[in-house]
């Protein structure tokens, strides 16, 4: 349905539908009932709007998402100025309501989609977005959720939710509110309470109060590294029962808990309720199974140097062939799952060449004396966890994007998860390949040089 009135009027329009002050008939007149299953609850406070707004600390380079704008409330006070703005809106009739208004406005873009179900992946692309909601009650974790875990391409969140729910975000140890949700979240982000809004603003007004939080991304190398699928296991397990001591209730798998505590430095009879974020990442990170997960490469190991027809020559150790270029060889292995999206592992800091960066699958040097095919298994077990049946893809020859390495590009088939050592990798997720290629051509500078190799290879090679 087309709004005339609307149609075009961008910023205006906006303004013309928040100073009704009449809520109840102006959605009337364009036919829309708040959906009490949606959670829909519409802000009508023009200085409460402007301060969350506020709050997210925007400029004119930015890319930020709203999430279930509505009337926009909170929209009138970011349009022009931002880069770009685009507005989530589950409620097909108010999307089509906002399509009119900002029809023609090419600075906004109207997305009609479920934000539980929203797949931020294309955004990466833009190195970094910032986010802002005021949240439904009804499904406002599962939405935070989506968006904040870890990896993200998110950097800063602003978001309206449930008092009670935001509050478990927010909370610290030896309080009720503190538990599982506190410590995934705080492990990635800096969350802090700004302000409380009563149910007035609101129309229809809910029987509870909301709470405003921001969430900023926590800078690379606050927190040593960690697995988060271990951490997620010893949280289950220590706040199952969160008010009884924690010792019978790790899964300490041969590790000797008076040692553990001792490491970590809290007391033997600690309950779940005590620890702070810090020291459940140590104790994850004790408790953390996968023998590699401190190594994230050996300065000793031994190379195969080979000439320029890939034959050996003679035997160096790592840093030696790094150091002096030498010609040597290495696998890298794409991993797709059932949609055909690629997985990428992001390397970790303390890895010695492209620490930081995008990457293939899983990759490595081959070992003096092992063939192609044996390591790109080998690496699969160590770096993912997985066995699979792999398919030799190319070789490609020494160059120095390469590092020096004739490489072995092999794929198989894998859905996850993966149990990577986080020595080596910091995180990982599959991506559509055409979104690769777009992330790749606007922001090189996110991926290893090896990886943007093989990956150019492999798009040549199936006529993307």
């Amino acid at each position: 349905m087309v709004h005339s009135e609307f149609k075009g009027s961008g910023l205006k329009g906006l303004r013309d539908l928040n100073s009704v002050d009449d809520i109840g008939s102006l959605l009337r007149k364009l036919n829309i009932s708040p959906i009490k299953a949606l959670g829909q609850n519409f802000l009508r406070d023009d200085i409460a709007s402007k301060a969350i707004v506020e709050s997210l600390n925007c400029n004119g380079d930015d890319i930020v998402i709203e999430i279930g704008p509505g009337l926009g409330a909170l929209t009138q006070h970011l349009i022009g100025k931002v880069k770009k703005l685009i507005l989530i809106e589950f409620d097909k009739n108010i999307a089509n309501i906002l399509n009119d208004i900002f029809d023609g406005h090419h600075d906004v873009e109207v997305i009609n989609e479920d934000a539980v179900k929203f797949d931020l992946t294309s955004f990466y692309v833009f190195g970094g977005v910032k986010v802002i909601g005021n949240l439904p009650y009804s499904s406002g974790s599962e939405i935070l959720r989506n968006f904040l875990t870890f990896p993200t391409p998110v950097t800063k969140a602003v978001f309206m939710l449930q008092k009670e729910v935001a509050e478990r975000y927010a909370a610290i140890p030896r309080t009720k509110s503190y538990g599982i949700n506190t410590v995934l979240i705080g492990s990635r982000w800096n969350v802090e309470k700004l302000n409380e809004v009563s149910s007035e603003p609101f129309f229809p007004p809910p029987k509870i109060k909301s709470l405003v939080i921001r969430l900023e991304l926590k800078k690379e190398g606050y927190y040593k590294p960690f697995n988060d699928r271990v951490l997620k296991r010893v949280l289950t397990c220590g706040f199952k029962e969160r008010r009884k001591q924690m010792k019978k209730r790790m899964p300490l798998r041969g590790l000797e808990w008076e040692g553990l505590c001792s490491e970590i430095g809290i007391s033997t009879k600690s309950r779940a309720e005590e620890l702070s974020v810090k020291q459940w990442i140590e104790v994850a990170r004790l408790l953390d199974e996968n023998p590699l997960k401190d190594i994230p490469q050996r300065d000793t190991e031994m190379f195969d140097v080979v000439d320029n027809n890939d034959n050996i020559t003679h035997q160096a150790d790592r840093v030696t062939i790094h150091k002096e270029d030498l010609w040597h060889r290495a696998v890298h292995v794409f991993v797709f799952n059932r949609f055909g999206k690629l997985f990428l592992q992001k390397r970790s800091l303390y890895k010695d060449s492209s620490p930081g960066l995008w990457d293939s699958s899983c990759s490595g040097h081959l070992d003096s004396g092992e063939n192609y095919e044996l390591a790109s298994m080998r690496e699969l077990k160590e770096e993912l966890g997985v066995k699979s049946k792999i398919k030799f893809i190319t070789k490609l020859l020494p160059s120095v994007n390469t590092g020096w390495e004739f490489i072995g590009l092999y794929s198989c088939s894998h859905n996850g998860p993966f149990n990577f050592p986080y020595s080596e990798i910091e995180t990982g997720g599959f991506f559509d390949i055409e979104i690769i290629s777009n992330w790749i051509s606007h922001r090189p500078e996110d991926f290893a040089p090896g990886f943007i190799e093989c990956f150019k290879v492999y798009i040549e090679k199936n006529d993307y």
